[in-house]
């Protein structure tokens, strides 16, 4: 297809250059040759078969040497295409054989024998070009009189026009003769792109710059160009003469696509994808990805653009151990995206989980319980392996691998193994999948542990009795621990002066009719366990008793909320997260619950007083009540206790003695902001 002269004059430059190129009017290739040679270039392309190498019979033409040169096929003054000139050099490769005595004497009383030597050297060379999706084979056939003959010696060159090509492509050339002599000659070449397109970055910007001639109009496009379904525009101009567009970096996504045509009739465009390989435009993509399971048997990964991932079915165990992958296949390769697929399933189970993957670096993972809060059952996976003549072999899924059933080792299944192979023959096992080589089925072991721990709830039932007759004592205390609610606390740690104010906070509400659990408490399960997975347990564990999950504000968490919700404005300000950072963790789950409506009656925000103004507090999180502490302290722990809190003066003495305890920390806290070289200035707590 022509292309117009705007978009050659973009690709190559405004420089004078430009206009040195070569143009060459009309659509015929042709051939040339240099003095001395005679060549003729055959009409159409021909099959590219160079065959095998055999040997020269005596003199013959060979290339040695291929050259380019870029010129201008046009079919009117100003629409033109790029062109590709090829050069081969020539040269002879072999000798004249020398005659025998006898054959001399014939020769000289025979003057026709000379006739070879005074005849002319021929040679059929074929030059091959690959620029993908262009392939094409020409025939060039070549005479060079024998007189010119010396071996081993250049005998001239053919020129040929021309080979034609996109803006930016890598073009092959092969050159041989037929029958083939020696190893083909290869040669290859960028042609030029967009030079005219520049992408630079300062800080958080990334500045495109299209360096085109003042007076020119055209059109710009950025769009979303997606294999898995069609291109989403998502920003158009029409401009003219030189521009700079400002991106922030959270906008870049590897399939940001940037197209520019000349604002006329039936214009032809181009585009180029500058951000595929730049890391921050993956690290966004994966951000923004969201991977759901639907109801009953249906997964989906949404994203921005195509993903290289793979997707596996896993098996979560309770304990917060490592999701261990399964046998059924999810269409590894290249998942889909933005499309609901179904899991190879029989039956549902909520310990069953799909994990993302890419390049063996695990990326997103959802479980069957996370939207329904189900508990993870403490069921055991049976993976079964059927042979010939009906043989088949069961083994247990444990964290220590596949374990056979009725062996001698010290794990769980391997002592119950006669027991679990009843269940199965009986029918108590839940099959999950199977097809004709194996099956996974899901055994309850509820009884198991209750056989088990007969004796030991029977112990612990007459603990409490006696627990019960000394709390008589103290009905306040056994009222108050009756109604106590759970409260799960949630903060970004910024600095160890931010921890000990959430400690004391913490400290404080334990002499509540509170169960407060907070991650500065459960450090050693916090290492264990990982913040993702302790989050899922506390915050499942705390919801399913009807408790509350308090997300204290400051500053970092607020930007790292903002982070999450790609707010270009406080991006750059998120703190980087510690190893027990449980908040960065949580964003992943506490977001959908907000964006879904499920957030009010599970969630209370709060901020301190002097730390934060009231206005900061992301408009997505006052769905629910947020209080500023200590000044709405009555208003904050009447929320906290819920349905059972106390009248008005409980509240407000509780109020003080909360107060009381919190006010010294965040007087030291602010005095530290206020003087950066004093205590509570130092650097974020690594513990």
């Amino acid at each position: 297809m022509p292309v117009p002269w705007f978009l050659l004059s973009l690709a190559l430059g405004r420089s004078p250059m430009v206009l040195s190129l070569e143009k060459l009017m009309g659509p015929q290739d042709t051939a040339r040759c240099s003095p001395g040679l005679s060549c003729h270039l055959w009409d159409g392309d021909v099959l590219c078969l160079p065959g095998s190498i055999v040997s020269a019979p005596g003199p013959v033409l060979v290339p040695t040497r291929l050259q380019t040169e870029l010129v201008l096929r046009c079919y009117q003054e100003t629409d033109c295409d790029l062109c590709v000139r090829v050069a081969i050099h020539l040269a002879v490769h072999g000798h004249w054989e020398e005659p025998k005595d006898e054959d001399k004497f014939g020769r000289a009383a025979d003057p026709e024998l000379e006739e070879p030597r005074n005849a002319f050297l021929q040679a059929q060379v074929v030059l091959s070009f690959q620029a993908y999706p262009t392939a094409r084979c020409v025939l060039l056939e070549v005479q060079v009189p024998a007189a010119l003959v010396q071996p081993g010696q250049s005998v001239g060159s053919v020129v040929f026009d021309c080979f034609e090509a996109a803006l930016g492509a890598e073009v092959r050339i092969w050159s041989y003769t037929q029958p083939r002599y020696q190893k083909e000659l290869n040669f290859t070449q960028q042609l030029p792109a967009l030079p005219w397109l520049n992408v630079s970055a300062d800080g958080d910007d990334v500045y495109l710059v299209l360096d085109v001639s003042e007076e020119q109009r055209f059109g710009l496009s950025l769009y979303w160009n997606q294999i898995q379904g069609p291109t989403k525009p998502w920003w158009h101009r029409n401009l003219t003469g030189p521009q700079t567009i400002t991106l922030n970096h959270t906008d870049l996504f590897p399939c940001l696509c940037i197209q520019v045509w000349p604002l006329e009739p039936d214009s032809v465009r181009t585009s180029v994808c500058p951000f595929r390989e730049d890391p921050r435009a993956h690290r966004n993509l994966w951000r923004a990805a969201r991977l759901q399971l639907l109801p009953p048997r249906g997964w989906r990964l949404d994203a921005p653009c195509s993903l290289l991932a793979e997707a596996t079915l896993c098996w979560q165990a309770p304990g917060g151990g490592p999701c261990q992958s399964l046998v059924p296949p999810l269409y590894q390769a290249n998942v889909t995206v933005n499309k609901t697929l179904e899991l190879p399933l029989l039956n549902a189970h909520p310990n069953l989980c799909v994990q993302v993957s890419s390049w063996e670096k695990l990326q997103l993972q959802e479980c069957l319980w996370a939207d329904s809060l189900r508990a993870l059952k403490d069921d055991l996976l049976l993976v079964e392996t059927r042979g010939l003549q009906d043989n088949r072999s069961l083994c247990a899924l444990e964290p220590s691998g596949c374990t056979p059933l009725l062996s001698k080792a010290s794990t769980r299944a391997a002592r119950l193994g006669e027991q679990l192979l009843q269940d199965l023959q009986s029918g108590q096992c839940l099959q999950l999948w199977e097809d004709e080589l194996r099956a996974l089925w899901a055994c309850p072991m509820d009884k198991y542990v209750h056989q088990r721990w007969a004796l030991v709830w029977l112990a612990c039932l007459l603990l409490a009795s006696v627990l019960f007759l000394l709390f008589l004592f103290r009905k306040d205390h056994v009222k108050a621990a009756a109604t106590a609610r759970a409260a799960l606390l949630l903060y970004s740690a910024e600095d160890s002066g931010f921890e000990r104010l959430v400690g004391a906070l913490a400290s404080a509400l334990c002499q509540l009719p509170l169960q407060v659990t907070v991650d500065l408490w459960s450090r050693r399960e916090l290492s264990a366990q990982g913040p993702l997975a302790w989050f899922h347990a506390q915050r499942r564990q705390t919801l399913q008793e009807g408790g509350v999950v308090v997300l204290l504000f400051s500053p970092g968490a607020v930007a790292l909320c903002h982070e999450w919700l790609q707010d270009s404005a406080s991006a750059s300000a998120s703190a980087p997260h510690g190893p027990h950072d449980a908040f960065a963790a949580s964003l992943s789950c506490v977001l959908p619950d907000f964006l879904q409506g499920r957030a009010p009656g599970r969630y209370v925000g709060a901020y301190f007083d002097g730390l934060l103004p009231s206005g900061a507090v992301p408009a997505l999180f006052r769905s629910v009540p947020v209080f500023s502490l200590p000044s709405q302290l009555p208003d904050f722990l009447g929320t906290l206790q819920g349905p059972g809190a106390p009248g008005p003066g409980r509240l407000g003495e509780r109020a003080k003695q909360v107060s009381r305890a919190l006010q010294p920390t965040l007087d030291q806290l602010l005095q530290a902001l206020g003087d950066p070289g004093g205590p509570g200035g130092g650097t974020r707590d690594g513990t």
